[in-house]
């Protein structure tokens, strides 16, 4: 066995209704004047006001900045962290998507530590601690409440990443309450993203370990048996619960085995086009699965188990993996989600420069089970867009 360390975030709460325990939550990681870090579609959903209640119940102070954007430029992150200085706040609340999480990461860290964005990018590059953490996602998708990394954008098409322990919060709260208004496209797009997440982790050749291999597996049959259901009966609270639970058990699983190819074609993609993370994740998955299944196939073959419980009757392990793959095209098909690059308004024209751009990811592109050069990547992104 191969020696491995497993971090994760200190406390998991995964309760209905939870929001209405945060004042207590606060209390328990001692934060007293907490910063909530959020999105203005949360505010207009009102799930701002139910927050802001709890608080307001619990007799705690607190500011909250409300402009988070999808993939936060770092004039975001540093307005939000003004913002945390102005205030005095003891302890950040990310609420909402993977933005608002990822900014309320990097706030808390920056706040207490001094350092800036430039000093952490990168893998362990922050030094300082953080202020206490909370965070609560409103989707089932990013997992980014039990992940060490956070997103920026740096450039009109590029991003960095900090990875570093300090990143994981103090509590993460799972409150399927806060994910009945979703839409179904964006339900399927970010359910979609978690299962890409599970499967990447159980195939990611540095890190891949029996904790990880356990939540993936557990996260891919959650979500495989729920994800149809929160798309398209929204209000079904069994069915919103189990996909927000195992999204945070695949983000577990690939904060300790990380992504690979998926991710770092999907990353140029929504880099150029603004598309959305778990859209370009679901435009390229069949296709890497495609690309990786000679080197992969067993590991696809134990995944086809559990989502296609026919695959078990195949005699070989090149069959379960081909049913892993129609699984998902099937599955893609059934959220009404666009099948190809072409489909999503992708220029044709752009594929080499996408390709280009891809081999830029080589953080996640070493994880991957077969090796992906430039001239790959271009033959994944022409299969996509067919």
């Amino acid at each position: 066995m191969n020696t491995f360390v497993f971090n994760t975030s200190k406390s998991i709460i995964n309760e209905l209704g939870a929001l209405q325990r945060l004042g207590e939550i606060c209390r328990k990681q001692h934060i007293g004047r907490p910063l909530v870090v959020t999105d203005p579609g949360i505010v207009s959903t009102g799930m701002l006001g139910q927050l802001e209640a709890a608080l307001t119940a619990a007799g705690l102070p607190f500011a909250a900045f409300t402009q988070v954007v999808a993939d936060p430029p770092e004039a975001v992150v540093l307005a939000a962290l003004q913002q945390a200085k102005e205030a005095d706040a003891d302890g950040i609340i990310g609420f909402g998507g993977g933005s608002s999480m990822d900014t309320a990461k990097l706030v808390a860290l920056m706040a207490s530590s001094g350092e800036t964005l430039a000093q952490i990018y990168g893998v362990d590059q922050a030094r300082g601690q953080r202020l206490p953490l909370i965070l609560i996602p409103t989707t089932a998708g990013t997992g980014s409440e039990v992940t060490a990394v956070a997103i920026v954008t740096t450039g009109e098409t590029t991003k960095m990443g900090v990875v570093a322990p300090q990143l994981y919060p103090d509590v993460a709260v799972l409150d399927a309450e806060l994910t009945l208004g979703l839409p179904p496209h964006i339900t399927a797009m970010t359910g979609v993203d978690a299962m890409v997440h599970a499967i990447e982790a159980y195939t990611s050749i540095h890190k891949k370990n029996p904790y990880s291999d356990m939540l993936a597996r557990e996260a891919l049959k959650l979500m495989g048996a729920n994800i149809h259901t929160a798309t398209h009966e929204g209000g079904n609270i069994e069915a919103r619960q189990a996909m927000l639970l195992g999204a945070c058990m695949a983000g577990q699983a690939f904060a300790n085995a990380p992504v690979a190819a998926v991710h770092a074609l999907a990353y140029p993609l929504g880099g150029h086009y603004h598309l959305p993370h778990g859209l370009t994740n679901s435009l390229v998955l069949p296709s890497v699965l495609r690309f990786n299944a000679d080197h992969a196939e067993h590991w696809y073959g134990e995944l086809a188990e559990i989502v296609v419980p026919a695959a078990k009757l195949a005699h070989t392990a090149t069959a379960r993996c081909q049913q892993l793959i129609e699984y998902f095209v099937n599955l893609i098909d059934d959220l009404n989600l666009p099948p190809t690059l072409k489909d999503a308004k992708v220029p044709q024209a752009d594929l080499p420069t996408l390709a280009k751009d891809a081999m830029l990811q080589q953080r996640l592109l070493v994880n991957n089970p077969r090796p992906v050069s430039e001239a790959d990547a271009l033959g994944i992104y022409r299969d996509a867009y067919q």
